[in-house]
């Protein structure tokens, strides 16, 4: 008896035991591994909200279901209007003239013809024919870029190149011939940039080290033009700052440009620095630490994927209610904690980081500084040059630059493995809160929204971008509500001065 009473205490106690682990287990898989992975709803059930099904679609693209993650967030995000989406089935690439059908074989023919015997008309309208109606013929878009170059239409050569390479951003040779044309133009940064996104876009690619070699030797010759063209100013400047001191009497405005210039001889990080830790005193910074964890973990991921390694980038969160960001030179980028609040996802807030760090990387308020009035510019970056800290929040970035911002923020996305309709997103986002007076603020000095939703649809099905991938709802809702309660913290504190 003795010994039947050992057994079943033994019996009972592994059935603890495994009750216990099993216990453990379960426990276990409702906290989040990562800020990525966590759940919003019991194991055992079926995700029935959109909230739910972006929150399971997460999990399982995290742990690599990747199939069932992409029927999930199909089920809940809208597609892209018919006659964007119909662009996904493009023909692939093709070189040989003999792949194409009889209709651009003919085109080719004529083309070829119109070359040798010199006829520009039958060149011209052969090859714009073939490129149009066969985009998949890479030799066509090479040979009308080269043909519009010899009649010094370079202008429209980069076009026609600019345009393949959206179309087919994977081909070596269109990638290179891009290159080549923006180097003959001396557009040395953007021939850089150029290099630098197919190698990352295509790290397994046999001729990625060319293309990083690329990259590095237009680099330095972006610097070495840069440094000469700041030199040329300060010339001008210590000139002009003389004969402004000599009319007026006053000494500061040639002080600052002489000074300015001084420091931007010393290259984009040190005026990106000097001008931050400026702001840093200027405006309300949140000192949370797990929203600045938050913010610098996906801002360093995302830096990591744009090729300006020489920058020691800084992300930094404003104390203000408005959903707004701005990017200063050598990768310092502050947000506002309402751009936590008022996106809807963690690709979201990675899309409006991804644009400024475009702005960063394509050094666009550099040039600002540098091709313009060092003394306006300044004033534009620096509050204690003239300007209130509210100027810091609205850079004076053409359209052109916006769309390259967008367009190259994009691909930093689609790099770090977000969904690739971040940016697009953000877009729609900011279009719906427009009556915000910070947010029209910053689409003052922007493209359309509906323009830019529509290029960015675009760029994302003729690249074949995945807009099915990480979302990150979960984690990001718990920073949301946390962003909420420092600002209606703030409201309290403000009331009770």
């Amino acid at each position: 008896m003795k010994l039947l009473l050992n057994y079943l205490t033994i019996i009972l106690s592994i059935f603890a035991l495994q009750n216990f682990a099993l216990a453990e287990t379960n426990t276990l898989e409702k906290k989040p591994q990562n800020s990525q992975s966590e759940k919003i709803f019991p194991t055992n059930s079926q995700p029935q909200t959109p909230e739910e099904k972006l929150a399971e679609a997460d999990r399982l693209y995290i742990a690599g279901e990747k199939a069932v993650a992409e029927k999930l967030y199909r089920e809940v995000k809208e597609p892209f209007s018919e006659d964007i989406e119909v662009k996904v089935n493009r023909p692939q690439p093709v070189y040989e003239p003999t792949e194409l059908p009889v209709t651009g074989q003919v085109y080719w023919e004529q083309a070829q013809e119109g070359l040798a015997k010199n006829r520009e008309t039958q060149i011209f309208v052969s090859l714009e024919l073939l490129v149009k109606e066969y985009p998949q013929f890479i030799p066509a878009h090479l040979q009308f870029a080269k043909a519009l170059k010899t009649e010094e239409k370079t202008e429209l050569a980069l076009e026609v190149l600019n345009q393949a390479a959206g179309l087919y951003p994977n081909e070596p040779e269109l990638i290179k011939a891009t290159i080549t044309a923006l180097a003959d133009e001396e557009k040395w940064l953007e021939a850089s940039l150029s290099a630098q996104q197919f190698a990352l876009l295509n790290p397994e690619h046999a001729q990625v080290n060319e293309f990083n070699q690329l990259a590095e030797t237009y680099r330095k010759k972006f610097q070495s033009q840069l440094k000469s063209r700041l030199r040329r100013n300060a010339i001008a400047n210590v000139v002009t700052g003389a004969l402004g001191v000599a009319l007026t009497g006053n000494p500061f405005a040639a002080m600052n440009a002489v000074q300015t210039t001084s420091m931007m001889l010393r290259g984009e990080s040190r005026i990106g620095k000097n001008i931050a830790k400026s702001a840093r005193k200027s405006l309300p910074m949140v000192e949370d630490e797990e929203i600045l964890e938050y913010v610098n973990n996906m801002g360093i991921k995302l830096a990591e994927m744009t090729g300006r390694n020489e920058f020691e980038y800084n992300f930094y969160v404003v104390n203000d209610e408005n959903l707004n960001a701005f990017a200063l030179p050598g990768g310092q980028i502050f947000i506002n904690l309402g751009a936590i609040m008022k996106t809807n996802s963690e690709a979201e807030l990675a899309g409006l980081l991804a644009h400024e760090l475009a702005h960063t990387v394509l050094s666009h308020g550099f040039k600002l500084m540098s091709e313009g009035s060092l003394v306006t510019s300044v004033v534009q970056y620096i509050p204690y040059a003239g300007g209130a800290a509210s100027n810091l929040i609205v850079l004076n970035y053409s359209r052109k630059m916006e769309r390259q911002a967008d367009v190259l923020g994009t691909r930093i996305l689609v790099s770090a493995d977000y969904a690739a309709d971040g940016v697009r997103n953000l877009m729609v986002t900011l279009n719906e809160g427009k009556e915000d007076i910070g947010i029209l603020a910053w689409l003052s000095t922007h493209p359309e929204t509906s323009e830019r939703v529509r290029y960015l649809e675009e760029l994302i099905v003729n690249n074949g971008y995945n807009r099915y991938a990480y979302e990150g709802v979960v984690y990001h809702g718990k920073m949301r509500s946390k962003a909420k309660a420092l600002l209606v913290e703030k409201k309290k504190d403000f009331s009770e001065i």
